[in-house]
């Protein structure tokens, strides 16, 4: 198995465990909120910020997007196709990790949209993390965790893949100095060559003077 083998497989486990790791997370979290918090009560664990609220939430963050829940639902299958395209084609672990935290936390909520739809992809997200201000879900935090490690990265210069603009520009700088050096020596060469020409004309011409003034 060669070095670019090994190191995809450890990207796409990466990606793979830390996926399913926060899927199942969300998912069982899910199954009990909506088994112990049904009849509607609230269960404080932190007083003043935060407690257990069971919350059917038909839009998006803070509730945005309610009347039109079909199309966040297409959004969202839009975003779990793109992250898994984006882990396919960085070569990052790190990377990797924030992209399946951040498809975990997308398919989370994904999953509860179509399986608890009773029209055209209009299904809730369960909710039940109430801080008051908000109430949101694994998945949720899932999100928000993936979008600081992005930042993170970007602003640590983690390169996304082995591609990275900055290796490219690099290389094609690299090609263009041994071309350079390249042309340089070709020049110092013929230059040499032709010194050793002028060089050995002139012998030739002092050898037939020398000649004829033998000959003379």
């Amino acid at each position: 198995m060669s070095t670019q083998q090994g190191r995809s497989r450890v990207r796409v486990t990466v990606f793979a465990c830390v996926a399913a790791v926060a899927l199942i997370a969300d998912q069982v979290t899910k199954a009990w909120a909506q088994a112990a918090l049904a009849d509607g009560r609230t269960v404080p664990v932190i007083p003043g910020l935060l407690s257990f609220t069971l919350v059917h939430n038909p839009g998006a963050s803070l509730g945005l997007g309610a009347s039109s829940t079909w199309l966040i639902t297409l959004l969202a299958i839009a975003a779990c196709i793109a992250l898994l395209v984006c882990a396919v084609r960085t070569s990052s672990a790190r990377w990797s990790a924030a992209l399946g935290l951040a498809f975990a936390g997308a398919a989370g909520n994904l999953i509860d949209r179509i399986a608890y739809a009773d029209g055209f992809l209009n299904g809730k997200v369960v909710d039940f993390l109430n801080y008051g201000w908000s109430v949101g879900n694994v998945a949720d935090i899932a999100l928000v965790f993936a979008a600081a490690a992005m930042v993170l990265l970007i602003a640590c210069s983690v390169p996304f893949s082995d591609r990275d603009p900055e290796s490219d520009s690099g290389r094609i700088s690299d090609r263009a100095s041994d071309r350079a050096s390249d042309r340089d020596g070709g020049s110092a060469d013929v230059e040499q060559d032709a010194g050793q020409a002028i060089e050995h004309d002139a012998g030739d011409e002092r050898r037939r003077e020398v000649s004829q003034e033998a000959g003379a």
